[in-house]
């Protein structure tokens, strides 16, 4: 399993707003979830820094996740656009392999 790790550091006042986009119901796991290689969304918030997230997208296979930003990219690119303005900064922190095939309800 493929996972995409990206570091968001959100402007004050954004933080609910962007949880609700971001999170496993959001805006972007729907994007994704049109995809039956996209196998879910967690969002998780930093305890130690104020209003910085990090989301982990899961998927099958690392080129199922290449393929979908490929087929998908001017929707992509318009969330993306959409969604700046909550943050501060984000970063790819790593594109990631799952060391063991745990179900993501496990996690």
């Amino acid at each position: 399993m493929f996972v995409a790790l990206w570091e968001f550091e959100v402007k004050p006042g954004s933080e609910e707003k962007f949880e609700k986009v971001y999170g496993a119901e959001g805006a972007w796991a729907r994007l994704f979830a049109r995809d039956a290689a996209h196998c879910g969304t967690r969002l998780v918030k930093d305890v130690e820094r104020e209003r910085v997230y990090l989301t982990l997208d899961f998927w099958e296979t690392r080129e199922a996740y290449e393929k979908f930003k490929k087929e998908n990219a001017a929707e992509y690119a318009r969330m993306d656009r959409e969604c700046e303005g909550m943050t501060v900064r984000e970063r790819l922190l790593c594109d990631c392999e799952v060391a063991s095939r745990q179900n993501l309800s496990e996690m």
